[in-house]
């Protein structure tokens, strides 16, 4: 059976298509920014249509980059995860996005709940073990939810707590807390959970930690990154 070509039906191209996408996604821009930007470069689109791009093919785009990225994960030991929930308000009320966290900084994994109580975070655990494997060590804050899905799952000897210890988890809510401003928020768990999972795929595969490595090493791996993005859907 031969596979499906996602663009076959879209007069605009597909490099067009990805442009508008990573646009939005990757940077805090909003609909109609996205329009400007693309309309300096000659592109004469709608907002809407940059906005029914993102909805159809963000997931898709995500999901290639998140399997390839088990793939890699689950074959190499993984020494640290850091777990952390956020507070992401929806029509005013309080909601709970679960993030999983490696040692390198790279979001694993997304979750949105009502509550925060042990059935959350062991259904988010069990989600992130089933895609990416069991880490030697799960470093937590101290809510108790976390010690009894551990315990659950028989890993509460992994578990390490402290003060500093999570700052890797804190640091990485930064880029998303960046987006959700510029979105204004979010008014449904449906779209929470589809824009948390996409924007941690495409920030993980754009990130190449520049105030890490040298210049040189840093603008292969951006030129890397991009290539790769450029096949995204490619038939």
């Amino acid at each position: 059976m031969t596979k499906r070509k996602p663009f076959k039906y879209f007069k605009t191209s597909p490099e067009i298509i990805r442009l508008a996408v990573m646009l939005y996604v990757r940077f805090p821009l909003s609909l109609r920014n996205v329009e400007d930007l693309l309309h300096e470069r000659g592109i004469d689109i709608s907002h809407e249509s940059v906005r029914f791009w993102w909805n159809r093919f963000g997931p898709m785009f995500a999901s290639e980059i998140r399997m390839k990225r088990a793939e890699r994960l689950r074959s190499g030991p993984q020494w640290y995860w850091h777990l952390d929930e956020m507070f992401v308000k929806i029509n005013g009320e309080r909601h709970y996005l679960w993030r999983a966290v490696d040692q390198e900084g790279e979001v694993l994994e997304s979750y949105v709940t009502k509550t925060r109580d042990k059935k959350a975070a062991l259904k988010f655990l069990k989600k992130t073990m089933k895609r990416y494997g069991r880490p030697h060590v799960f470093v937590t804050d101290k809510l108790r939810s976390y010690s009894a899905a551990l315990r659950e799952v028989g890993a509460v000897d992994r578990q390490e707590t402290g003060r500093w210890l999570n700052n890797r988890a804190e640091n990485s809510h930064l880029p998303f807390r960046r987006r959700e401003r510029a979105m204004q928020r979010f008014r449904r768990m449906r779209s929470l959970q589809m824009f948390a999972s996409v924007h941690a795929s495409v920030f993980n595969h754009f990130n190449s930690e520049r105030s890490f490595s040298p210049r040189a090493n840093f603008k292969k791996n951006r030129a890397a990154a991009l290539a790769e993005w450029r096949q995204l859907g490619a038939a």
